[in-house]
């Protein structure tokens, strides 16, 4: 009879055990979702914050054109369209309707510079090990070469 009891007690806390899990494991994820979430909109704030007049833009309505002026109080910016032939035309956006645009926040040129010098320096590195490469090879036709005037 103890023995029923006391395996009725364990089960108890192995479930009371595994709520608790379950529960910890939900925080985390909320934890984690909410940090990434965080980051991704500091990222989208800075590429908005790094349009400027010049830079190309696509609106989420699918309008693409040269950004003409920004207001930073009114967070909008004025988007010109068009040719000079067909006609242009201005269009004023609030920031938070750019899809895509080709302007880089000051932090990712900084950072984008190391990486390019790094491809630079892998690119020279493989044409060196290429011409290391092709140097026996010509030097073996040279022999073969002169294994035939030989003959």
């Amino acid at each position: 009879m103890l023995n029923l009891l006391a395996g009725e007690g364990g089960s108890k806390w192995l479930s009371t055990v595994f709520i608790i899990l379950i529960v910890a494991a939900f925080v985390a994820m909320m934890i984690f979702n909410s940090r990434s979430q965080k980051k991704r909109q500091q990222e989208s704030q800075k590429m908005l914050d790094a349009i400027k007049p010049g830079s190309k833009v696509k609106t989420i309505g699918g309008i693409c054109g040269v950004v003409v002026e920004v207001n930073a109080e009114e967070n909008t910016f004025v988007l010109e369209t068009g040719t000079e032939a067909s006609g242009k035309s201005y269009i004023k956006f609030d920031k938070q309707a750019v899809y895509q645009t080709d302007a880089v926040p000051e932090g990712a040129q900084a950072a984008a510079k190391p990486e390019e010098n790094a491809k630079e320096a892998g690119a020279e590195a493989k044409e060196v090990k290429e011409a290391k490469e092709e140097k026996p090879a010509a030097e073996e036709k040279a022999e073969a070469a002169e294994k035939k005037d030989e003959e």
